[in-house]
């Protein structure tokens, strides 16, 4: 199966996405299933994630609601509050009764403390959510987060971690590269650690970018991760603020054309199969 691994929804009309500014142009605006499912159906996809998009309960019952229309929406990756570990369990109880539920994000990169993350109350709730076989969607932004992967790996042993977005990288011959690639190998040295190529059309700060762009930044992800650890998103609709879905699809697969095809069908379906512990078709 090929699976989207990351991607969005979001109805302005029945949820405050205060992040949300007209400054993002054409995603500022409702974005729902219907307007996804020929998109998909032109890359055949055949499962897809669907992660939140705001810290809130609103959000997370609407992507649930989604997932309940559209059998090919195989994960929800929704929201509880970390930092309350009570609360959060509470929640999750609530939440784990639905098996299309299959982990947590928080936007820490929204948080005015980037080291929001590692604070004592926030580890003590991703141990609840270990506890319940959950997964965390780590939203990293270098050069904040990507480092604190480690120290919560030691902290929470249990816990299934994936790296969003390679934590946006600076692009090869920037200064920060090499800081970036040392951090990303860092967390890699955990088995528990999963990253997503995903959202890196719009770290290229380019609208002309095209595979040639993607590919150091994949081959870079590859030698630290391996396919078994990665997994492809679109991040739609943000995608839309540089390309479209067909384009960062399109561009992904010439992107991994060299790797071979066992490799290639970890990265476009397997792993994020296995990682979100999603039931087959």
């Amino acid at each position: 199966m090929k699976v989207d691994a990351h991607h969005h929804l979001w109805n302005l009309d029945q949820v405050a996405y205060p992040w949300l500014d007209p400054m993002f142009g054409p995603i500022c605006r409702t974005f729902e299933a219907d307007e996804l499912e020929p998109l998909l159906r032109s890359a055949g996809i055949d499962r897809t994630v669907l992660v939140q998009s705001m810290n809130s309960y609103e959000d997370t019952e609407y992507m649930l609601q989604a997932a309940e229309e559209k059998p090919w929406i195989g994960a929800v990756v929704g929201w509880v509050p970390l930092n309350l570990p009570e609360v959060a369990d509470r929640k999750l109880q609530h939440y784990t009764k639905n098996p299309v539920f299959k982990g947590v994000r928080h936007l820490i990169h929204e948080e005015r403390d980037p080291d929001w993350i590692i604070r004592d109350s926030v580890i003590e709730g991703l141990k609840r959510l270990a506890s319940y076989g959950l997964a965390l969607d780590v939203v990293a932004v270098f050069p904040h987060h990507l480092g604190h992967i480690p120290y919560l790996a030691e902290r929470v042993p249990g816990l299934r971690m994936v790296i969003d977005h390679l934590a946006k990288p600076p692009a090869p011959g920037h200064e920060l590269h090499k800081e970036w690639s040392k951090q990303l190998a860092a967390a890699a040295q955990y088995p528990q650690v999963y990253a997503k190529i995903s959202g890196l059309n719009t770290a290229t700060g380019k609208h002309d970018w095209c595979a040639d762009d993607l590919a150091p930044w994949i081959d870079e992800a590859m030698a630290r991760f391996g396919a078994d650890r990665l997994m492809f998103g679109s991040d739609w609709p943000v995608a839309n603020l540089a390309g479209d879905y067909h384009r960062v699809w399109t561009e992904t697969n010439k992107a991994i054309a060299a790797y071979s095809l066992a490799e290639q069908a970890q990265l476009l379906g397997g792993t994020a199969i296995r990682f979100y512990q999603m039931e087959a078709l």
